[in-house]
């Protein structure tokens, strides 16, 4: 089994989380790596996977890299480049193929445009994968969560879980109730509650999700 990951927005920590569950997935045995279909601006996120995943070319890990800091299509204009969706779907279910358990990271929100007509939505729907959503716990966040979630469902994929990131070291009034009535909000569950900097998690809950019902 393989997961797309994507947030509820951009800079929600999609992939400070999914460094930790390819490093802790590997900690556990698991043949796992990430894999970010398209980087916009700086490479950081790539270079992240790439290291989480043994040290993986980071033009595998990376196989698009779009030097403006902006949604992948605006970037693509900006740049002159023509994005193939067909050899990014192809490139992607390679990947997934030759590590076994790919985690997926999304650019942005769940709807960020990728070429005409296509967006991270319809990649993800292309690569039928479950889906694990970084919800960044601040005020906003459960208007963020329930649409994010509401539409990855209006697209016929499985909403695997939750991933609350606390954002900042001390929790305000909204970060603090989000995690009590988020689940029952979006009937997701929570997966992981990562705390800010935090540089562990707790595994068990997606090694269940790999074992299946």
């Amino acid at each position: 089994m393989s997961w797309f990951v994507t947030g509820t927005d951009t800079g929600v920590g999609k992939t400070w989380f999914s460094r930790l569950l390819v490093q802790s997935l590997r900690a556990e045995g698991h043949q796992a790596a990430g894999y970010k279909p398209v980087c916009c601006g700086d490479r950081d996120d790539a270079v992240a996977l790439a290291e989480a995943s043994g040290g993986l070319d980071l033009d595998e890990v990376n196989p698009l890299w779009l030097k403006a800091a902006v949604a992948p299509k605006i970037a693509a204009m900006l740049g002159n480049v023509d994005i193939d969706v067909g050899s990014m779907i192809v490139a992607a279910r390679a990947f997934q193929k030759k590590h076994g358990t790919a985690v997926v990271e999304g650019a942005g929100g769940w709807r960020v445009p990728l070429a005409e007509g296509y967006d991270m939505a319809d990649l993800a729907r292309d690569l039928t994968l479950p889906v694990i959503v970084v919800v960044g716990n601040k005020l906003g966040a459960l208007n963020h969560a329930i649409l994010t979630v509401e539409d990855i469902r209006a697209s016929d994929l499985e909403v695997a879980g939750l991933v609350l990131n606390n954002l900042q070291e001390e929790q305000d009034t909204a970060a603090i109730t989000n995690k009590s009535v988020i689940e029952e909000l979006t009937e997701a569950p929570i997966l992981a509650e990562i705390i800010h900097g935090q540089d562990f998690l707790d595994v068990e809950p997606f090694l269940k999700l790999l074992q299946g019902p």
